[in-house]
């Protein structure tokens, strides 16, 4: 690999190529079928020569030049916070991890909490054989998680849906019209 198009891209350079392919489907420069293709290799790239190969055949600046431009967000929606933060999206992906473990949790001691006031004497804390391998499977899923970066990447991905289907969403209101 050479000069430039062997270095890596920043996310800010993935989001900058995103948005040049918004504009050039709004413009109708590409399909909906392609601009999904383009997008998720423009999410996908790791260097600048892969982000290059998005756009090689659209007119207009080229991705290292709209690098320091932030994308166009409306004024209705939250900007996107870059994966590079740190815990950048981690507590939503805590929370998903956790939830549901923390329902079954409350569930089952609700369940021994009725069987005590019932019996008049405290029992033994059955829900513990089940709380505490699942509990144990789940913090080494999320120490294993949160060290390999997978919050970022569940972002990421969440990310790309969304402009996936804010994509769809516009070409149907394009043929609408």
């Amino acid at each position: 690999m050479d000069g430039r198009n062997g270095m890596r891209a920043a996310d800010a350079d993935r989001a900058a190529t995103a948005e040049r392919l918004r504009v050039a489907l709004e413009e109708g420069r590409l399909g909906l079928h392609e601009y999904d293709e383009r997008l998720g290799r423009a999410y996908g790239a790791k260097t600048y020569g892969e982000l290059d190969a998005v756009v090689a055949d659209l007119p207009g600046p080229a991705p290292a030049e709209q690098s320091a431009v932030v994308p166009r967000q409306p004024a209705h929606e939250p900007a996107v916070v870059s994966g590079d933060a740190p815990g950048a999206g981690s507590s939503r992906w805590l929370i998903r991890a956790w939830l549901p473990w923390l329902n079954v949790a409350g569930i089952l001691t609700a369940i021994w909490l009725v069987s005590c006031l019932s019996s008049g004497k405290v029992l033994f804390y059955w829900p513990v054989w089940p709380l505490v391998p699942w509990g144990a499977v789940l913090l080494m899923r999320t120490v294993r998680g949160l060290a390999t970066g997978e919050p970022r990447r569940e972002a990421e991905r969440r990310e790309y849906r969304r402009a996936r289907r804010e994509a769809r969403r516009r070409a149907r209101d394009a043929e609408d019209r």
